[in-house]
């Protein structure tokens, strides 16, 4: 049976399109500096105007992090966070929050759980999807089943080296959206926005009418108003996790949170004339 989380993610992005808005995904790492804290931690990026969680679940070998997510990852994790620890955390979630939430994975955890099991239990606590980063999709079958059997988006990556045939076959294994990797390499904070970013935005939209999300190495203000014209999305993920990192101990840390998602989300804001000449240009 699906879960009543099901179309979360779908409705948030059709509300935004309405409003004439891009929207900011961003990214935790569950279970740092503690478990205890995260659903704080979220609260507060919601409170900055965060439209979808992508909620990262710690792994031992997170290839496509950078090193301040990898470090965030050791600090969960010898807090003792697991699966079944961020899916605790999401039940505590949806006690205050009706955010959408997209489990930022990769494969080993899931696999280990046990896709069946993974996507039962996720459904049940009201997760919305989930993205396996090094899941390919000639692999995906099962998950895939397993994850719409319940109602819940898988969320797939496509990169600026994809070629076009394969990105419409990615777009084809997602919902919800579809997420572009921005630039080569891992994830963090980066001075700048490839310039194959942009190109990849407009060669993917030409393949598919889902939404999409343009992330890795999004960092400031100024990145968020060069995406906003042509993606749906920006993810935003080691700019957040550096703020906790450098201020874990400190009672204000929520407050700089949420202030920093609205300084993104103030940057997310662009006129909708505009947007559509951007795509037009395209």
């Amino acid at each position: 049976m699906p879960s009543e989380a099901s179309g979360r993610i779908s409705r948030t992005f059709a509300r935004l399109e309405a409003e004439g808005a891009r929207g900011l995904i961003s990214y935790l790492t569950a279970g740092d500096p503690s478990p205890d804290r995260t659903v704080d931690l979220i609260l507060a990026l919601e409170r900055g105007g965060t439209d979808i969680l992508e909620l990262g679940v710690p792994f031992s070998d997170p290839i496509a992090d950078g090193p301040v997510i990898q470090r965030a990852s050791e600090r969960a994790l010898n807090s003792g966070t697991s699966v079944s620890t961020v899916l605790r955390l999401v039940r505590e979630l949806r006690e205050k929050s009706d955010i959408p939430v997209v489990l930022f994975s990769y494969l080993n955890p899931v696999l280990r759980y046990g896709f069946e099991r993974f996507a039962d239990d996720a459904a049940k606590v009201g997760v919305d999807g989930a993205l396996l980063t090094d899941l390919n999709i000639e692999e995906a079958e099962t998950y895939v089943a397993e994850m719409r059997r319940r109602g819940l988006d898988c969320v797939f990556l496509a990169t600026q080296t994809t070629p076009p045939a394969r990105i419409a076959e990615i777009a084809r294994h997602c919902s919800g959206f579809v997420y572009l990797v921005s630039r080569a390499g891992v994830t963090g904070e980066r001075t700048s926005i490839s310039s194959e970013a942009i190109p990849l935005v407009a060669r993917t939209r030409a393949l598919t009418s889902l939404p999409l999300a343009l992330g890795f190495g999004l960092s400031t203000r100024e990145h968020m108003q060069e995406v906003a014209p042509h993606a749906e999305g920006a993810v935003v993920g080691s700019a957040f996790m550096s703020l906790i990192e450098a201020h874990s101990t400190q009672h204000d840390l929520e407050e700089r949170l949420e202030a920093l998602a609205a300084e993104f989300k103030l940057g997310l804001a662009f006129p909708r004339h505009a947007r559509k000449a951007a795509t037009v240009q395209a």
